[in-house]
């Protein structure tokens, strides 16, 4: 997100924003720079060269690109760890219930060894 003209203290005259528009915006949206050199820049530009006004544009474009670039894998590499938490906790509460079946099992399969014992002592009783 770029910063308006009128939320930080650079002063753009309004012949130089109808003049370069794009670089503007790519100025006040850079991120490697303060008001003082973001008002530096703006108050060069008419005495710029088209030239270096090219490359100021390049410069200024190509660290907004990188800096989107970085945010995008951020935000990807956010969404695979999520995964991964989600998938992680996803095993843990199959492992909670394989356990929670297997201690049921083992309740069972001794409620059932107590029984048998209980019917052959009744068997030998007989």
């Amino acid at each position: 997100m770029s910063p308006s003209p009128s939320s930080s203290s650079v002063t753009v005259p309004p012949a130089l924003q109808e003049k370069h528009p794009v670089l503007i915006a790519l100025i006040l949206g850079s991120e490697s720079m303060n008001d003082e050199e973001r008002q530096y820049w703006i108050n060069i530009l008419p005495v710029m060269t088209p030239e270096q006004i090219e490359n100021l544009r390049q410069i200024l474009q190509n660290e907004k690109d990188q800096l989107s670039a970085i945010d995008t894998k951020y935000k990807q590499e956010m969404a695979t760890l999520g995964k991964g938490q989600k998938a992680e906790e996803m095993g843990k509460k199959r492992r909670e219930k394989s356990e929670t079946r297997k201690a049921k099992e083992q309740g069972v399969k001794e409620e059932d060894e107590g029984k048998g014992e209980e019917i052959l002592k009744a068997i030998e009783n007989l």
